[in-house]
């Protein structure tokens, strides 16, 4: 299975019927306006408008299928789902091209502009509808065959894990689980000993090598400590993990069941924010950044001079941060403390921190601080709302308190979001369990409306310098 790959035939069809779409509609329009199809053949003539929007046209069509959030998951795709999300974007690409070509019209009747929209609509939905269904209808027909299925693991040995197994068989040619074994916890062996590949703290090799996409947690009376130990050691991965819903009282409202699956197990690393919407999040967060980057750069330079002057040692600073599935990053900030402020162990700054500058101190009250850290999100380590990254030092203190702290290894970690709101600088481990509370009320609520809210909150305190 090649995620990547399937996905590229999506959007290799889409831009190759978006220009078959513009090459008949700038037929139609030639036609309509000249009321013959062939006059001195001048229709096969394209003038230089055809050739721009012949670049334009499917460009724009492909960022409005992305946006829509049609390549997200380009395997298992309802029928249903795909007809409404290729209806909804064909008309939003109608409406928005006939009124730019509406405005480069001199005088035509508005009967004409009813048929134009209706024939460019028509067209786009239906050559794409028609690719779209082919590709899909034929994934569907390699997954009944066996041609085409899903690595998974199942997490337990023991008599729910038999249970998953009798039944991820039984939907093998609808869902396409293939069960490559079974990783060893705590709980008694009942499943075929051959099949278990190895203890779980081994997993990582099994996963390479077997090319792992889907885990299925069944672990025989798993207490809330025992759960959270599996899921922080599989969140890790870039894979999809599912659990028995018997054991939903220990993630009560902390994950989300996808209500478009027949599957009765719920999906731990499914996210409450639709695939639209996180793709309308990553693309808002890409432009955003290269705005900033851009235009604010006289800013920068300014504050790196500042920072340079204010004290001896790199204007920038980078430490070690743990982000979108545990992997380790470094996050890049302006430097508000002395050189060499942290030896040895990790410390917490406070408000009154003796280590911080004093230009430092103004940065951290109006956030400019981290204003290199677009470039982190730029390159897609981190997203302009998210929970904050922590250093993993911290993680680990803070896991002992509330092992659910892994469950933020779902999202990108931001540049803000409720918790600094909230409660602000962390210089506690009490604190940072508290901000750890508004981190999850985020991911349990996560949609582009609390982000605009969140981004609100954030501006207001930094225009009253509330930073600290």
């Amino acid at each position: 299975m090649n995620r990547q790959k399937q996905m590229l035939q999506y959007v290799v069809a889409d831009l190759a019927m978006a220009v078959v779409v513009w090459v008949i509609f700038f037929v139609f329009r030639r036609y309509a306006n000249d009321s013959q199809l062939f006059p001195d053949v001048a229709i096969w003539d394209p003038n230089e408008s055809f050739w721009i929007m012949l670049f334009i046209y499917p460009s724009y069509c492909l960022l409005i299928h992305y946006l829509s959030g049609y390549y997200l998951r380009p395997f298992r795709k309802q029928r249903l789902v795909e007809f409404v999300t290729t209806f909804t974007t064909s008309l939003l690409i109608a409406l928005t091209i006939f009124f730019v070509l509406v405005l480069g019209d001199i005088v035509v009747s508005y009967h004409y502009y009813y048929v134009s929209f209706t024939v460019l609509f028509a067209l786009q939905f239906g050559f794409t509808y028609f690719a779209r269904h082919m590709i899909t209808r034929h994934v569907a027909k390699k997954i009944k065959t066996g041609q085409l299925s899903f690595n998974t693991l199942i997490v337990g040995t023991g008599h729910n894990a038999h249970t998953v197994f009798q039944q991820l068989q039984l939907s093998q040619h609808k869902e396409g689980n293939k069960v490559v074994g079974f990783v060893e916890v705590s709980d008694e062996a009942i499943v075929d000993k051959e099949k278990v590949l190895c203890p779980l703290h081994e997993i990582a090799s099994v996963i390479q090598q077997h090319h792992i996409v889907e885990f299925f947690i069944a672990v025989d009376n798993a207490d809330e400590d025992t759960l959270f130990s599996i899921i922080n050691a599989l969140l890790i991965y870039p894979v999809s993990i599912k659990m028995l819903p018997r054991t939903y009282e220990f993630l009560t409202a902390r994950v989300k069941i996808n209500q478009f699956l027949t599957s009765p197990y719920i999906e731990i690393t499914a996210l409450t924010m639709s695939d639209w919407q996180l793709c309308v999040k990553r693309f808002f967060d890409i432009a955003v950044s290269a705005f900033v980057l851009v235009f604010f750069s006289p800013v920068f330079l300014y504050l790196f001079i500042r920072v340079k002057q204010d004290a001896p040692g790199a204007a920038f600073y980078r430490q070690d941060r743990i982000g979108l599935h545990g992997r380790p990053f470094q996050i890049i900030k302006f430097r508000t403390m002395h050189h060499n402020a942290e030896t040895g162990v990790p410390q917490l700054t406070t408000a009154q921190d003796q280590r911080i500058t004093p230009f430092g101190m103004v940065m951290r009250r109006y956030r400019l601080d981290e204003l290199p850290q677009f470039y982190n999100i730029l390159k897609g380590e981190m997203s302009i709302v998210g929970p904050r990254p922590e250093r993993k030092y911290f993680i680990q203190q803070i896991m002992e308190i509330a092992p659910y702290y892994c469950l933020l290894y779902n999202v990108r970690p931001g540049l803000t979001s409720w918790g600094p709101i909230k409660v602000g600088y962390t210089d506690t481990r009490d604190k940072m369990v508290e901000r750890l509370k508004y981190d999850i009320l985020y991911l349990e609520n996560m949609s582009l409306l609390s982000d605009l809210q969140i981004l609100f909150f954030t501006l207001s305190i930094i225009i009253r310098g509330k930073g600290l």
